[in-house]
């Protein structure tokens, strides 16, 4: 097949978005369509005394301000996760009494023209009473803190475990060595490039609210807000996705806008647009990482891991976020030690509130954190050990022999030669060569390191199953809705490789629709790396469910008992007689059509796994850090288009290479966002990237799901956070570094070596 799968196909998408034609949010506009804009605290906690609204509503082209009175039939968000049992943390849409963070919604302001609406937020008069600020974990665990929650006995609202802990204690204790490591994981903003926006409209003939707004995926969101917020039925919901600019987590939430674009509507006859600012943002996206580690990993005699225990603080923000609660725990939480043989393992999570923003799913969702844990212990064991990183790595990774392999935490490793994926990876970083690399390095007076990462991701949650609708219309164009949403990652190309192969048919004659619930309104939308696994499992299933109903028909109109299909067409066996895809379409019109569910029928994931390694450069009089080379390999399974993995992987490492050297979400004592913009908050650049990044796979089939297939979306960011972070840190000989490792950072411990070797 021309352009089938395994091929690498260039996206057919680009040409549109090139060319200025994508249609993004804020692209929309309505005859009549009114501007929202959101009032947001300036405090980190206090108590609303009086809101007065008379200002705002004198502003010329302010036509409505809602306060937390006109929205109280609404619910608030909820919490899809909540692991505080019979504490509540309900994140209402304005509030009425307490705000608890900066950024928290107090009043939404409707106008003419963003100007005004701009102008009405302005002219509001809020009387707030400053409430005591916990804005750190440090802060909100102290004996004397404040509570955040009234009915919560401490800001900690839930302690998770999972493993052994007796075990892990003994193991621990009859380990020969035991490493031990905090370790600090610097809070993310997402910066997708396209902000949040929002356009509500109201039918009032038929009660049908419509939503448009860039998602990751319009079902899972519809069903939050038809029932839990609006308190409607499902069908009175439509949402619609067009292209969107990035999500890395934060757009599969309902945050404050939706509904309240959606009751401004309702109540005002017109359709009303909320498009969000980068300060919005920075303030109240959800927000990534953030968490605490007190971690320790013991060793027998021969440098073979006897247990690891993890100890983990990890702040929710000032509310318990829709899937908050689950990414330190459930998410990432079973995954940690990685594809190591681990006799014992215990993980214990705290969960702590504070006085800052929300913090849920940030590309990963828990398992860069792990890994990131994992990575670092055995690295600092390796150095205390007197053990080469890749020697520790042998002695102590699960062989294909002992798969399949259940970690104690809950996951069975079902496929996979992790130690294959290393000795690969270790030719291909031309490990042999680092001596001769650092000390070329040293004579210019530059200091040279390496790191190394052997990464695994649970991939594939959110649901086991996925949804396919297939249309065919007369001239034999096939358009095929999927329950997934590209964020940008390319699905329209990549399904339509999966289903030009299957049909035998060209791309050309595919079209792949998303994002509309009218048209689709099941499935579980793009997360967790999961699209291909049960998206491209539901593309299958709808093609083969359209070549039976084709076969059917086939017979009927052949006067054929046996009909065969091949390229797009009907034969009647042993005969010339045919009928083509377009025929029968346009023969029987509808009769090609049809819904498929793909299912597994219980939690199938797949567990990409591979080894990144990175050579970092650091110049110890100015502390600037070079990534010099970066080189992988990754066992995806299959790969669908080779040329699409390795760009994902690209912006992976982009994104985890950010948060090592740049990225930090920065809060005063008393709440306040520090880097609220871009130009107090760093990301990634081009010429902060290394040369070039290396790739190469040894896959191994996945066998959950038809195509084989292991989720790669995630996996750049996993693996780049903890072998950009070891390289630094093996450059100035083992000190221990958290992210983000700036400039000064990096320059203070130069500092710091030099003078201690000046005195040896």
């Amino acid at each position: 097949m021309k352009f089938g799968a395994g091929q690498s196909v260039t996206r057919v998408e680009d040409a549109r978005l090139l060319k200025g034609e994508g249609r993004y949010t804020d692209d929309l506009s309505r005859p009549g369509m009114l501007y929202g804009v959101t009032l947001r605290s300036p405090y980190a906690h206090a108590e609303i005394r009086a809101i007065d609204i008379s200002g705002a509503l004198a502003v010329p082209g302010v036509v409505a301000v809602y306060t937390a009175d006109d929205v109280a039939d609404y619910g608030p968000i909820p919490c899809l996760v909540p692991l505080s049992g019979p504490v509540q943390t309900p994140r209402v849409l304005l509030v009425k009494d307490r705000v608890r963070f900066v950024g928290d919604a107090v009043a939404f302001i409707v106008a003419e023209s963003r100007e005004a609406a701009r102008a009405g937020s302005e002219a509001i008069d809020v009387d707030y009473a400053e409430l005591p600020v916990v804005a750190s974990l440090d802060a909100a665990l102290a004996d004397d803190a404040p509570k955040i929650w009234d009915d919560a006995a401490s800001n900690t609202l839930f302690d998770w475990h999972v493993g052994s802990a007796d075990a892990t204690q003994a193991g621990l204790a009859a380990a020969a060595h035991v490493t031990r490591l905090r370790i600090v994981q610097n809070r993310i903003a997402p910066t997708s490039m396209e902000v949040r926006a929002a356009l509500g409209e109201y039918d009032a003939a038929s009660g049908v609210f419509t939503l448009s707004t860039g998602s990751q995926g319009v079902a899972g969101m519809r069903g939050m807000l038809a029932g839990p917020i609006l308190k409607v039925e499902l069908e009175n919901v439509r949402i619609v996705t067009g292209d969107v600019g990035g999500g890395f987590g934060m757009k599969t939430f309902i945050y404050n806008e939706y509904p309240l674009v959606l009751h401004a509507a309702r109540a005002l006859g017109r359709p009303v647009k909320w498009t969000g600012e980068r300060g919005d943002a920075f303030q109240t996206d959800t927000h990534g990482r953030a968490m605490v580690s007190e971690a320790a990993l013991g060793f027998d005699a021969d440098g073979r891991i006897t247990a690891l225990h993890v100890e983990t603080w990890s702040d929710l923000g000032a509310y318990q976020a829709q899937y908050g609660p689950a990414i330190q725990t459930l998410a990432g939480g079973r995954i940690m030690g990685g594809v190591y043989r681990i006799p014992a393992i215990h993980n214990h999570v705290h969960g702590v509130v504070t006085n800052t923003a929300p913090v849920d799913a940030y590309r990963g969702a828990g398992r860069p954190e792990s890994a990131y844990i994992m990575e670092r212990l055995i690295e600092a064991a390796a150095r205390e050990l007197g053990l080469g990183v890749d020697e520790i790595r042998r002695r102590n990774l699960l062989t294909p022999e002992e798969l399949p392999h259940d970690n104690g935490l809950g996951l069975t490793f079902d496929i996979g030669n992790f130690p294959a994926v290393l000795e690969k990876a270790l030719e291909q970083a031309d490990w042999a060569g680092f001596d001769a690399r650092k000390a070329e390095a040293a004579r210019r007076g530059k200091r040279l390191g390496r790191g190394m990462a052997y990464y695994v991701e649970i991939a594939g949650g959110g649901g086991t199953d996925e949804y396919a609708d297939v249309r065919v219309a007369g001239d034999g164009m096939v358009e095929m809705a999927v329950g997934t949403q590209s964020n940008g990652q390319g699905h329209e190309t990549v399904y339509a490789q999966v289903l030009s192969e299957k049909l035998g048919i060209d791309m050309e004659q595919i079209r792949i629709v998303q994002g509309d619930s009218d048209r689709l309104d099941q499935g579980h939308g793009t997360g967790g790396s999961r699209s291909m696994a049960f998206g491209g499992g539901a593309v299958l299933a709808s093609a083969d469910a359209l070549i039976e109903r084709g076969i059917e028909l086939a017979k009927a109109d052949l006067g054929a008992d046996e009909v065969d299909y091949a390229d797009g067409v009907f034969r009647a066996r042993g005969s010339n007689a045919t009928r083509s895809l377009a025929e029968l379409a346009a023969a029987h019109p509808g009769g090609l059509d049809g819904r498929s569910k793909y299912t597994t029928g219980k939690p199938a994931p797949t567990f990409p796994n591979g080894c990144h390694i990175a050579e970092v450069e650091v110049d110890p009089a100015t502390g600037k850090v070079a990534i010099t080379r970066y080189s992988l390999v990754d066992d995806f399974g299959k790969l669908v288009n080779p040329m699409l993995v390795q760009g994902q992987i690209h912006g992976g490492v982009a994104q985890g290479l950010g948060q090592v050297l740049l990225e930090d979400v920065v809060y005063s004592d008393d709440g306040q966002l520090i880097t609220g913009s871009f130009m107090d908050y760093g990301i990634p650049r081009a010429d902060d990237m290394p040369p070039a990044i290396v790739f190469d796979t040894l896959g191994t089939p996945s066998p959950t799901n038809p195509l084989g297939v292991k989720g790669c979306g995630e996996a750049g960011t996993i693996g780049a956070m903890p072998s950009v972070m070891n390289a630094i840190i093996d450059a100035l000989d083992g000190t221990q570094m958290e992210m983000p490792a700036t400039i000064e950072k990096i320059w203070r411990a130069a500092r710091a070596l030099e003078v201690a070797q000046a005195a040896e």
